[in-house]
């Protein structure tokens, strides 16, 4: 039988993609510039409803220019999600920055506002605050916003995970100063690498960050005859080609959202029985991509994670651990946490990502869950 993949690149049926790429292939625009690139972050700012983006080659390098933006020098503290990939984390450190971590809830599985406000209590000098939204699962933005514009510190949301997924009818990515997507190949939807900073300032402060984004994701080049260079910059700009993947995949965004919670249903329906067996929270106020289905074995659960991921890696079916917490991280051991009862490591210890490609068919979906369903037998 074929390899079923955790997550896999899911190009457009109707060929959207090799529309924009063959006309920059025509045009001979290969560059990192184009008209693909500044269409793309139109399109990607009107269908999230931010105020600018700058396509960047990815959502690494979207939180790196973030921080900047944000006025985050070397030595200044940035509180951080702790539940999260090291790309959260990493950007911070590129500045020379501080990360301190602030631990999740089982609510939401994100940061923890109640862990974030006893942040503020020990460590109020604090010059932005990064929380992201796991797995598409959105954050708990409104008491996390509240809290954030009562200290007058700036947010910047990780919604590399969660394009697509509404809090309170609004797109995840949009609450802060600045938000971030990745189009990371095994993302919602995909460039194959890449990622876009938005801003949602008010519309002329946001389009002056955005177009200082720019500039620096250019190498910071001034706008002289020769080469002249006041700051350091990055070769960050996202390239005519990658953009064209990603006006493509825009339009099946929406049906990428539908397949991917049809497949976290399916789960729910045919293995919600099973004993110590708890999914991924999901709320009614909003609408989470579930870019991965995420199961949790509780420790009442006859059965380990690594017993499920073991079952399906025999079958040639991927799955993976939850993200290991920053703070455990051997890279990050020194910096500060502030804990809410370790709910991240506990999540890390129990949850398994399972298969959610939206190229599964309904028989294979019912044979992953035939295989883990064996293992309460």
């Amino acid at each position: 039988m074929a390899h079923i993949y955790l997550a896999s690149p899911h190009m457009s049926e109707e060929g959207f993609e090799q529309e924009y790429i063959k006309e920059a292939f025509d045009s001979n625009w290969i560059a990192p510039l184009g008209k693909n690139v500044n269409e793309f972050e139109k399109e990607l700012a009107s269908a999230v409803g931010a105020k600018d983006a700058a396509a960047l080659s990815s959502g690494s390098a979207a939180i790196h220019l973030a921080l900047k933006a944000a006025g985050v020098k070397e030595g200044d503290l940035v509180f951080c999600q702790d539940l999260t990939f090291s790309a959260t984390a990493n950007p911070i450190a590129y500045e020379r920055a501080v990360p301190v971590f602030i631990d999740s809830d089982y609510e939401t599985w994100n940061m923890s506002p109640e862990a974030l406000e006893r942040a503020f209590e020990k460590y109020p000098q604090v010059k932005a605050v990064l929380p992201v939204h796991l797995y598409g699962l959105p954050a708990n933005m409104e008491r996390i916003m509240d809290i954030c514009k009562k200290h007058g510190v700036p947010v910047i949301e990780d919604a590399a995970e969660s394009l697509g997924s509404l809090y309170h009818g609004q797109h995840t990515g949009t609450f802060g100063d600045y938000g971030i997507f990745s189009f990371n190949g095994n993302k919602i939807i995909t460039t194959s690498g890449g990622g876009m900073l938005v801003c949602n300032l008010e519309e002329e402060k946001a389009k002056e960050r955005i177009k200082k984004a720019r500039f620096w994701a250019t190498q910071a080049r001034e706008p002289a005859r020769h080469y002249e260079h006041k700051e350091i910059g990055y070769n960050y700009r996202m390239s005519n080609i990658v953009a064209g993947i990603g006006r493509g995949q825009l339009k099946v965004l929406e049906q990428r959202v539908e397949q991917k919670r049809q497949i976290f249903a399916y789960y729910q329906e045919h293995l919600g029985d099973l004993k110590g067996l708890a999914f991924m929270p999901l709320h009614e106020n909003e609408r989470a991509n579930c870019w991965l289905s995420v199961i949790r074995l509780e420790a009442d659960c006859p059965v380990r994670p690594l017993d499920v991921m073991i079952a399906l890696e025999k079958e040639d079916i991927e799955s993976r651990p939850v993200w290991k917490p920053m703070h455990l991280q051997p890279v990050f051991q020194d910096c500060a946490y502030v804990d809410n009862g370790d709910v991240g490591a506990t999540l890390f210890r129990q949850g398994v990502c399972l298969t959610s490609d939206t190229k599964l068919t309904e028989k294979e979906l019912e044979r992953i869950c035939g295989i883990i369903r064996g293992l309460w037998r």
